[in-house]
């Protein structure tokens, strides 16, 4: 199958949370990431001019709408999905919402402030969220905001982690008044140019992350912990690789981005699974 193909050639940490999940509900994971992986390899394939980009995303919008028509999508892709979104009840908004937030990649490459950036990770992260906690399951719809929350602590992390591959092609994703108030130039991070100012910049943007991973401990209830525990690993992880950013005072613009190995990552799945499965309540992230 096509979607279990993208999920197994990618080593991202949302591929790798999957593993916690029972089999039906991964296998649904892994096509609504697969999902999520190809229409953003879309947006981002810089070698096919941005016009075919944009109509190629047009049409995957019409054969989605399609689908919650009654009818069938002619993209192999979308007839794996199909079912998943049937089964699980998954909302034509939120996924149209996330495609869109995609889009936005191909119009706009620069934020003026916070409060747009919020939308853009709304779309492409929160979204996910709200897609992924119809599959995993749960009683409290307070899973609704612990879903928004935690998807916008995870998309700060990432821009903060990918300031120099998103410089690569000419995007800025820090908020153009953050940069002004913080005297970066954004010649400098085009340039990869690291500075105290940088370091403050790009602190004052993990504060702001680290609140919405607050936000999301004290919001997820207690009696779906278990359920979201998929979504409480990518917090863990995340969490700890934005420790390491400021470990290492983001300083982003070296050639790899910072990440976790492999022996960290399946520590903090042992230790997720431990902690649910042994009645821990408390997360491993959003505290101090």
């Amino acid at each position: 199958m096509e979607s279990k193909a993208i999920t197994k050639k990618s080593a991202s940490n949302l591929a790798l949370a999957f593993i916690l999940l029972p089999q039906e509900r991964r296998d649904a994971m892994s096509v609504l990431y697969a999902f999520c992986r190809a229409v953003d390899d879309i947006a981002d394939e810089e070698t096919v001019p941005l016009s075919d980009r944009r109509a190629e995303l047009e049409k995957w919008g019409v054969e989605i709408n399609l689908i919650f028509q009654g009818s069938n999508p002619s993209i192999p892709l979308l007839q794996e999905f199909q079912p998943v979104i049937k089964k699980y009840g998954l909302s034509q908004v939120h996924i149209l919402d996330l495609l869109r937030g995609v889009m936005m990649d191909l119009e706009q490459n620069r934020y003026p402030n916070m409060e747009e950036l919020e939308v853009y990770c709304h779309r492409v992260a929160s979204v996910v969220g709200l897609l992924s906690i119809e599959i995993f399951g749960y009683s409290n719809p307070a899973c609704q905001k612990y879903a928004v929350e935690l998807g916008k602590a995870l998309q700060l992390t990432n821009i903060l982690r990918d300031v120099r591959n998103d410089a690569e092609r000419g995007r800025i994703y820090l908020p153009l008044d953050l940069l002004n108030e913080f005297k970066v130039r954004e010649e400098e991070i085009l340039k990869f140019q690291y500075s105290d100012r940088f370091f403050h910049l790009a602190s004052h943007v993990a504060e702001r992350a680290r609140r919405f991973y607050s936000e999301a401990h004290a919001t997820l209830p207690a009696a779906d912990r278990r359920s979201m525990i998929a979504a409480e690993l990518m917090g863990s992880v995340y969490w700890r690789l934005l420790n390491k950013l400021e470990k290492q005072r983001f300083d982003v613009f070296g050639p790899k981005p910072a990440r976790l190995n492999k022996a960290h990552k399946i520590f903090l799945i042992l230790r997720t699974w431990y902690r649910l499965s042994s009645g821990v309540a408390q997360p491993n992230y959003g505290t101090v």
